[in-house]
């Protein structure tokens, strides 16, 4: 099931009952097996003022098929799917420059998915435990351009021993450096960091090595994930991608 772009002069498409513009409202994507689950999930957004329900998949190809025809905000996909399985749905998008956040919503507790899910691209990884509300802020978070991780799935990204292996974790970070590690975990990249913070690209490079030092993790990515999986601590601010409190 779909539903189409309103036309740009149709004041009912442009204006719906919840008072949100089409514009601003997040065109989210269902990809998921269970009939139960997809109609779960539509019921749940579309009381959302500020959502729109565009399609449904029920496998990994057409969830890959969809993402191309309906150009969704947000796409919240299953890993275990007839057809392609969730990571290569992720990995096919990427490859396509398709620009949709993907947030996975899976019972798989396997460690291995859900590094594999974020190593492919996916903005958000969570468990289909995940209470209601919390999905809700999640959609909108990722859609926002956060990294967005339940906090068991953070911790168990983190290599084993990996804080041991720091010279100081957060607290050993300076203000600058905690600004680094904010955008890191929105997923952006060294020139768009120096372009946020006015400040020479050499200077971010400088910044993340140290960021990474301090924190014993091996890339961003591990950085990213060290930061959600330590929220609260010394102080740091969750805002920047945490997973945000029930």
């Amino acid at each position: 099931m779909t539903r189409d772009r309103p036309a740009p002069d149709d004041p009912v498409g442009d204006r719906p009952a919840g008072g949100y513009p089409a514009a601003r409202r997040i065109r989210v994507l269902i990809a998921d097996d269970h009939p139960v689950v997809r109609q779960g999930l539509r019921v749940l957004l579309e009381v959302q003022e500020d959502m729109d329900v565009v399609g449904e998949a029920p496998d990994g190809t057409e969830a890959a098929r969809l993402a191309a025809e309906l150009v969704p905000d947000v796409i919240v996909l299953d890993l275990k799917m007839p057809g392609m399985k969730g990571t290569d749905v992720i990995a096919d998008l990427a490859a396509r420059r398709i620009l949709a956040k993907i947030l996975v919503l899976t019972s798989v507790t396997d460690p291995a998915a859900a590094e594999a899910a974020v190593r492919a691209g996916a903005a958000g990884f969570l468990y289909k435990d995940v209470d209601p509300d919390a999905l809700v802020r999640a959609i909108r978070s990722v859609h926002d351009g956060n990294l967005l991780l339940s906090p068991e799935a953070a911790r168990t990204l983190l290599r084993p021993g990996g804080d041991r292996g720091a010279t100081g974790g957060l607290a050993a970070l300076t203000g600058r450096e905690r600004e680094v590690l904010g955008h890191i975990s929105m997923g952006e990249s060294n020139r768009e960091i120096a372009r946020a913070l006015n400040v020479a690209e050499k200077t971010v490079k400088t910044h993340v090595s140290s960021v990474l030092a301090k924190l014993g993790v091996q890339d961003r990515t591990q950085a990213a994930l060290y930061a959600v999986a330590h929220a609260g601590d010394h102080g740091w601010d969750a805002g920047h991608g945490a997973y945000p409190p029930a």
